[in-house]
């Protein structure tokens, strides 16, 4: 099957493929994955960041943000970096951003500090934003309520919330990132993604995390986006071919074609 997929969210840059990128990104591209967005988390990656973006022009594309996990105390410089990247080059998006509870609630404060100035940031470039939400969908919702003027766009990414905080993203204008979680045997995610329309859905791996059966457990890598989508199709109840096409226009959208 000749399909046409695009990878919205994935770490190819890391440690974990330093090794094999190349086969990595050859293998996506044998199952269609024509497309790999790379999320910024701080400054310790920028670098390989964007050498992987120099090594596979049109392929992969760099965004420039403050992962919440990465607020700790040298926050200030850490986002001074970003600005100082957002107004040197062009870059796909202003991600990932957003707030972290899970691992560690020292820095909450400053977590939606920084939220807040890389979303300003975003406006001001005309560039959506990617958004990690980890335990803390509520006030990520929120924060990004207070600056939706009606020209600020975006992914939640790794959506696995209720379908009434779907709703709330949807209604604020926002795509829902949906990777490797809707092939888990106890997920309530494929429950929300069959009430939500499939204009409002974009594909991710997070690669190298969350890796989709049947190979939990494992490294995640782009060519595995097959699985999602795959799986994704047969909750909507629709071909395969479909539900990539309509995902991968709705990535273009918000990225630019």
């Amino acid at each position: 099957m000749n399909l046409q997929l695009i990878d919205t969210h994935c770490h190819l840059y890391g440690q974990d493929f330093s090794k094999d990128i190349r086969a990595v990104i050859e293998r996506a591209e044998n199952e269609g994955v024509r497309r790999f967005y790379l999320p910024a988390i701080d400054s310790e990656v920028i670098d390989a960041m964007l050498q992987l973006e120099q090594d596979f022009p049109g392929k992969c594309f760099a965004m420039m943000g403050l992962h919440p996990c990465s607020v700790k105390e040298d926050h200030k410089q850490e986002l001074a970096l970003v600005e100082q990247w957002l107004a040197k080059r062009p870059f796909k998006a202003v991600g990932e951003i957003g707030l972290d509870y899970y691992w560690d609630k020292t820095f909450i404060d400053a977590q939606k500090e920084a939220f807040h100035q890389q979303i300003e940031w975003a406006l001001h470039y005309q560039l959506p934003i990617v958004i990690h939400s980890r335990e803390s969908m509520a006030d990520s919702i929120e924060i990004v309520r207070q600056h939706q003027k009606g020209n600020l766009g975006g992914i939640f990414h790794c959506f696995t919330g209720t379908l009434e905080e779907a709703q709330q993203i949807i209604d604020l204008g926002f795509y829902l990132g949906i990777g490797g979680v809707v092939t888990y045997k106890n997920t309530h995610l494929r429950e929300v993604l069959k009430a939500v329309s499939m204009d409002h859905i974009v594909l991710e791996t997070d690669a190298p995390y969350l890796t989709p059966v049947p190979f939990r457990g494992k490294r995640n890598e782009s060519s595995y986006l097959k699985y999602i989508v795959e799986k994704v199709a047969e909750v909507k109840e629709i071909p395969v071919s479909e539900a990539a096409a309509i995902t991968t226009a709705n990535a273009k959208k918000i990225f630019g074609a």
